[in-house]
Order: structure tokens, then sequence, then C-alpha cells
């Protein structure tokens, strides 16, 4: 499971997520210094330490390195959901807390996404079910 991310790694990471493409230290230091006075060298350890950590690699192109994000912020999102929620004592409690904090939105995401994931992957009819669903009876 992922350390969740500083601030800082968070602020650049979401840039290479966005961008969805190889990037430089100077094109991340151009973008965050929109919203925060940053130096350049601070961007480089940030975007180092996230190649250090497994989040980025990258490929050296002419003096610099650029940068491209090992996985999406989906996965991300996905692996700190499931850390938080397997280090509960009661799983079905914190999903039930966990459902009472979504908007509506949130909970018309889950379930499309509940939907895609039993159309992609059905569940195995059990013994007592049968291969037809029926429950082992006719009809």
């Amino acid at each position: 499971m992922p350390r969740p991310l500083g601030e800082l790694e968070d602020a650049v990471m979401t840039r290479v997520w966005q961008w969805n493409r190889p990037v430089t230290v100077r094109e991340v230091l151009e973008d965050l210094q929109q919203e925060r006075s940053i130096a350049y060298t601070t961007v480089m350890t940030v975007m180092d330490n996230l190649h250090q950590k497994g989040w980025v690699r990258r490929e050296v192109e002419g003096r610099a390195y650029r940068y491209t994000a090992v996985s999406t912020r989906a996965a991300y999102s996905a692996a700190l959901m499931n850390e938080a929620w397997a280090q509960s004592d009661n799983p079905a409690a914190a999903l039930v807390a966990f459902f009472g904090m979504m908007s509506q939105d949130q909970r018309e995401a889950l379930n499309d996404a509940i939907r895609i994931v039993q159309r992609d992957n059905p569940l195995p009819a059990t013994p007592e079910e049968g291969a037809d669903g029926t429950g082992g009876q006719e009809r």
C-alpha cells in the first residue's frame, strides 16, 4: 500500500496525472508558481523523491529528465481507500459510515462502478443456485 502523498507531492502528481504525458521539472515548476512561491530545486527534489518512491519513472532528455506517472490517480485513490477499509475492525460498518458521507453524485458514481464491475466480472453461480442462477429450481 502506498503511503499517502504529502501536500507538495500531491500537487506535483496532480499535474503529472492531469497532463498525462512526460513532464519536466521546469514545466511543473512554472505551473506551481502560478499558485505559490517555490524554488526549482524544491520541485526537483520532490520529483526525485517521487521517482525513488516509485510514483514516477524518468528518462533523460538532453540535460533534463522527463517524468511519467507509473499509475493513475484512480489507482492511487483506490489503494488508499482499500488500505483504510482493511484497517477497520468492522469493514461492513466502515463501509456503511463511508457511504453515509457520500453526496448524491458520489452515490450515483458508486452505483455506476458496481454495475461496471458486475458486468465485467460476474460472480459465479453457487452450487445451491445452479448454473442458471435459479436456485436449482425448475420453472
